[in-house]
């Protein structure tokens, strides 16, 4: 057992004795120093349902940083196929927290704040590409508005055994030196290159959610789901390496492609901690991409099922048939192909099997 030192603080009488007050309120203190010691049991802080309530009504109510989709302090994952328009979403996510404006049709309730958005996805260039008419014009952004890219010239310091581990080091140091507390992640696959096992992304996820713990964070984190079934409804299931990233993240949104244009994508939530589900397979958000004065971004365009954007069965397969033909044309192995489309090789021999007879 510990040995304990306690010194005793009393307020004295005029008359130089010990008031009652004073003997309570020391009393209190001494209660208050022995029970902080008693809730800590290494790893664990331990508290009793009432205490957590208590010292949780201090703390502000997290606001919408996107709709009832993202609020602070959360560890929020956005997901989808290639070419769905992922970052297209989170530029414009990160620009109207930047300027305080809201997107259209969607609530805002954050202070206008510096948004640092890392971008592993696109170069210079591109973003230039994405962010100008063709004649000059480009999208004004606010100064709060800060994008990273990886430094070609960087060589990875003594004492790392990775450069993912450094990148992230560099992250911290960003927040650090200017307090910035939204941060976007774009992608999660550049960091962890296998986050389809939970070896990979366990350890990438708690590094993530140490950062958002030490300094009260917002994480808009970007993340890949392999080729999936356009006739089956979004998934947690559909994110790759979902079981470990779904349960370290605090809500999800998923992207949806849609059988009413190429340009047409639906938003459904797929977890949510702080706020009821809103946008689920009954209710998701149908928007359309658009580019106005050099800005690609996500119009709002109402609500709906998310059945009527999703392909038949039937419709699926001769897509995926007319695939499977295209890649065995081009050599790939049946297995190769197999992985391309996200379907099993016994699948891919019956399609070639059934086309040649």
């Amino acid at each position: 057992m510990t040995n304990h030192l306690i010194e005793l603080h009393f307020d004295s009488s005029p008359l130089g004795g010990v008031t009652l007050d004073g003997l309570l309120a020391e009393f209190d203190r001494l209660d208050q120093l022995l029970s902080k010691e008693q809730e800590n049991f290494g790893a664990l802080i331990v508290r009793s349902g009432n205490e957590w309530l208590e010292r949780s009504k201090s703390k502000p109510v997290p606001k919408k940083l996107f709709d009832c989709l993202w609020f602070e302090g959360e560890i929020c994952i956005l997901f989808a196929s290639s070419n769905q328009g992922k970052s297209i979403l989170a530029v414009q996510i990160a620009d109207a927290i930047s300027k305080g404006r809201p997107i259209p049709g969607f609530r805002l309730e954050a202070d206008t704040q510096p948004v640092l958005y890392a971008d592993f996805e696109m170069s210079e260039k591109q973003f230039e590409i994405r962010y100008g008419d063709g004649e000059g014009n480009f999208y004004r952004w606010s100064n709060d508005f800060m994008r990273a890219e990886l430094n070609p010239e960087a060589d990875l310091p003594k004492g790392y055994t990775n450069f993912e581990d450094y990148v992230i080091d560099c992250i911290e140091q960003f927040i650090v030196q200017t307090r910035t507390r939204i941060l976007v992640i774009d992608n999660l696959t550049y960091l962890a290159t296998n986050t389809e096992t939970a070896k990979e992304a366990a350890p990438l996820m708690k590094k993530l959610k140490q950062l958002k713990t030490k300094y009260d964070l917002s994480l808009l984190v970007l993340a890949h789901t392999p080729k999936r079934d356009s006739s089956k409804p979004l998934t947690q299931n559909d994110l790759q390496g979902s079981s470990r990233l779904i349960q370290f993240c605090d809500s999800c949104i998923a992207i949806g492609s849609s059988v009413q244009g190429s340009d047409v994508k639906y938003l459904k939530q797929l977890k949510a901690r702080n706020t009821a589900y809103e946008y689920d397979e009954d209710n998701v958000v149908i928007c359309q991409i658009k580019k106005t004065d050099g800005f690609l971004h996500f119009e709002r365009i109402g609500n709906g099922k998310e059945r009527d954007h999703l392909r038949t069965a039937f419709e699926e397969k001769n897509v995926q048939r007319t695939e499977v033909m295209s890649l065995a044309a081009q050599g790939m192995t049946q297995r190769d192909i197999a992985l391309t489309i996200g379907r099993s090789a016994s699948f891919v021999n019956r399609l070639l099997k059934a086309q040649s007879t």
